[in-house]
């Protein structure tokens, strides 16, 4: 299609967004439609960003099998902290994400937490794809953020595991259906990726992604063990002393 023109250049984008796929994902059972922030599919090597509020519950589903979700995680207020995927695996002696697996910052501070998990096939070790990091670059722009926020990743749905002789061994996928959820402990841009994992190339399939309000979840987190219960304790801190600055 011709597109020297503005003419051709508009019947062009048009002709794109007919073929495009707008498949919303429906919220989990019991959750109020209306508490929904955010319902977006990420089709194959696309990526998606938005900015949660505290206390919001994030779902990343995997629901043909072979996704592979990128994520980021940066202090929307401020930017410079953001997910340390070191310290993310030393603070919990446990570099395998499960349930109550906190996604920490380099302050010592509860980004997130994880608080549901049917896949346990995910990654902190070996970060994004070039193509994944090129995705997630893109989705950093829209915050007026650079390449060099777009700092070091962990994975979802495509496992890896370590050897008795340090080897890195794909553990391949959980299968159609799988998801993860998150509770939001600070208010967060949220930066998300579908594309190959670095020692796993096989080509993706879209992910969905709900979120929504549930604040109760941060009373009820499933984690009792004392390094994690100090970082909860620094976040609601640095919690209570934005929200008192706010107001002065």
């Amino acid at each position: 299609m011709n597109t020297a023109s503005t003419i051709g250049a508009r019947d062009h984008a048009r002709a794109q967004a007919a073929n495009a796929d707008w498949s919303v994902p429906a919220p989990p059972a019991g959750v109020d439609p209306d508490s929904v922030t955010w319902a977006e599919q990420i089709p194959a090597d696309g990526y998606a960003t938005r900015v949660l509020g505290r206390g919001t519950k994030l779902r990343l589903t995997d629901p043909q099998g072979r996704g592979c979700a990128h994520l980021i995680v940066l202090r929307a207020e401020a930017p410079w902290e953001r997910l340390n995927v070191a310290d993310t695996v030393k603070v919990p002696w446990q570099a395998y994400l499960g349930v109550g697996h906190p996604l920490l910052s380099d302050q010592g501070r509860v980004l997130a937490t994880i608080v549901a998990d049917t896949s346990s096939q995910h990654d902190t070790l070996c970060g994004a794809s070039a193509s994944g990091r090129a995705l997630l670059t893109r989705g950093a722009a829209k915050h007026g953020l650079g390449p060099r926020e777009v700092g070091p990743t962990i994975s979802f749905f495509r496992g890896v595991h370590v050897g008795s002789d340090g080897s890195l061994d794909v553990l391949g996928r959980r299968g159609a259906g799988a998801y993860v959820e998150l509770i939001v402990h600070l208010p967060l841009i949220v930066l998300l990726a579908n594309a190959p994992h670095p020692l796993d190339p096989t080509p993706t399939t879209p992910l969905d992604i709900v979120a929504w309000g549930e604040p109760a979840t941060l009373t009820q987190l499933p984690n009792t063990d004392p390094e994690y219960q100090r970082a909860v304790e620094n976040t609601e801190s640095a919690w209570a002393a934005a929200q008192n600055w706010s107001m002065a």
